[in-house]
Formats: structure tokens, sequence, C-alpha cells
């Protein structure tokens, strides 16, 4: 399997929207709604160059980002499992070294991930389920 990360470009935009949207990984996200094409391609032309990508065989496997420092990373599916997703946050903390990751807790595959590439919990952040109750 021949693994190669490059810098993002406008050719992986769709990429990265679509597998951001796809349903098997939405659910590892904090934010889960839809990202529209006109929204994908403004946030792209301010962060894009904060993005790599993995390719596997020539052909888009994943991405991984820091936006304000803060990790965004996402393996397709069908390379999960794989060691992707390390090569992805190596190399993004090659490029910047300060950034950190925020899980949510019942994402057991990002923690395990994050954890095999050096990563150490560091705080818990907790929040109301239901911000309409009162003390």
């Amino acid at each position: 399997m021949v693994i190669e990360v490059v810098d993002n470009d406008f050719k992986y935009y769709e990429f990265i929207r679509c597998l951001r949207n796809d349903d098997r990984v939405k659910s590892g996200f904090i934010q889960t709604r839809e990202i529209s094409i006109e929204e994908q391609s403004a946030y792209m032309e301010k962060h894009g160059k904060n993005y790599i990508i993995v390719l596997v065989e020539g052909n888009p496997a994943g991405y991984a980002g820091s936006i304000d420092r803060d990790i965004r990373v996402c393996v397709h599916p069908d390379y999960q499992g794989k060691g992707i997703g390390c090569v992805l946050i190596n190399s993004l903390m090659e490029k910047f070294p300060e950034s950190y990751a925020k899980i949510k807790v019942e994402n057991d595959a990002s923690i395990r991930m994050f954890n095999k590439c050096g990563f150490k919990t560091k705080y818990i952040i907790m929040e109301r389920e239901d911000e309409t109750q009162s003390l």
C-alpha cells in the first residue's frame, strides 16, 4: 500500500466536504450538520492551507487540519483501521506542533488513535445535556 501525504489543494475540497458529510463518520464530529458546497468553498478559501490530504495508491483517503490549533481529522471508512489516521496526525503535528484535539467522550476510535500518536488526556469539558434546565 503506497501512502503519501500532500498539501491540500482546490481539487480536494469536494472530497473533504463529501467525507465530512458522510453519515458513517459524521457522528464523530462535534458539529454534525450538513456542509453545503458554498460553505465548504468559503471555509477552504480561508483555511485550506491548514489542511493536508493522505493519498492511498494515489486516491484521497482522509484529511487533517489545524484551525486555531484545533485538529480536525477524518479517514474514509474504507481506510479506517489501517494506520492512516496516525499518518495524518503525525504529519500534521510536524506542520502545526502546538495543535491539540477535542474528542467526544464516546468516540473511542479517535481516542485510541490520538493515544497511539502520543496524545494524553489533559482536560475534560462538561456541558449540560439540556441547556434549558436551570439549577
